[in-house]
């Protein structure tokens, strides 16, 4: 009897004490309460002194994961598993995730520092009136190229890719509306075509690029053409600017036939269990003196207007990383297409690799 009551009582300890625990992390916030927030992000995509920074100032700890594309983090958005307060999609992906009710509206009245983003970058077709997202970085899709193993060939049209001359000499980012884009640029035609005619059409003419194309991979281009293993490059304006940093005789082109304006956007999925805390980042993000070392770290371009005027004029000025808006009407941003669209982009992109092979 005397054991049967002293496991009996051993159970009540256990049970008072597991009751104590969870009390105490619902309390304190635990992994997802009032001291803790989930930032889900692309990888190398902020200045880490700033997380270390945001938790002093605030007493918030950040738990910080990454993704490499935006549909793995839809998916992982959408399937819940983690309570993630915030991530950063790209444009298109916020219409999706919007569309999926996926995320939180924003509340502008917790958010002043709004007030600071250049009003060119907000209330943009993907998200009126920024009732979901605000502007985290933006940039460009254009030619990375190294003159001096190209006898000074430059980049100022589509086509120049197609040059002969090139044989073996490009890399190409393993994306299909980033190249099949540039196709469709190459004829005119816009980046968010659902024409069958004019994605066929550009589909052959990638195929007919096949020669000169020296690998369809990710970020390992950026080491390619640093070390100067590859001459050419369809790659971001960011990407770019990390190469030029390592290797200046590097540049960067976007061609006069237009290409792509991209947004990354700073949200509140709707998994979010701290959004007190996601508001105080986002505002923290979205400070002057943070935008410009944020984006003196990472490399691309900010939609922070305070914040140019405490970072490098030689950066800021320079229109390859911040065309002018007369350049920018050239520019047309992703439009969400659908999936079933989407998967016609994949299935011609997948075909013009298979036909690499």
């Amino acid at each position: 009897m005397k054991d049967i009551m002293r496991a009996a009582l051993t159970i009540l300890i256990i049970s008072a004490l597991l009751l104590f625990i969870n009390s105490k992390l619902n309390d304190s916030g635990g992994r997802s309460g009032k001291d803790v927030i989930t930032v889900y992000n692309w990888g190398e995509y902020i200045d880490p002194d700033l997380l270390k920074q945001f938790e002093d100032e605030t007493g918030i700890k950040v738990i910080y994961e990454t993704f490499d594309s935006n549909e793995a983090m839809m998916g992982k958005i959408e399937q819940g598993g983690t309570s993630y307060d915030i991530s950063m999609p790209s444009e298109y992906m916020v219409e999706m995730m919007t569309e999926k009710d996926l995320l939180l509206p924003l509340d502008h009245q917790l958010l002043p520092n709004i007030q600071h983003i250049d009003p060119y970058f907000l209330n943009l077709p993907f998200d009126p009136d920024n009732r979901y997202s605000l502007p985290y970085f933006w940039g460009t899709v254009g030619i990375a190229f190294n003159p001096t193993l190209l006898q000074g060939q430059t980049f100022e049209s589509w086509d120049d890719l197609w040059d002969p001359s090139l044989k073996q000499e490009v890399v190409l980012v393993d994306s299909a509306r980033e190249t099949i884009g540039m196709a469709l640029n190459s004829f005119g035609y816009s980046l968010n075509s659902t024409d069958l005619g004019e994605l066929r059409k550009a589909t052959d003419k990638l195929k007919r690029l096949s020669p000169n194309v020296k690998a369809v991979i990710g970020d390992e281009v950026t080491q390619l053409m640093v070390n100067g293993e590859a001459a050419v490059a369809l790659t971001w304006s960011g990407q770019a600017a990390d190469m030029m940093y390592e290797n200046e005789e590097i540049d960067y082109s976007v061609p006069e036939e237009g290409s792509n304006l991209w947004f990354d956007n700073i949200v509140i999925p709707r998994t979010a269990k701290n959004i007190e805390g996601a508001h105080a980042f986002i505002n923290f993000i979205l400070d002057p003196e943070v935008a410009a070392q944020n984006a003196d770290y990472v490399g691309y371009s900010t939609p922070n207007l305070s914040a140019l005027d405490l970072m490098d004029p030689e950066v800021t000025g320079d229109e390859r990383f911040y065309p002018d808006e007369e350049t920018r009407e050239h520019l047309e941003v992703y439009k969400n297409l659908g999936l079933e669209m989407l998967g016609v982009y994949n299935e011609l992109f997948l075909e013009f690799k298979m036909d690499m092979r």
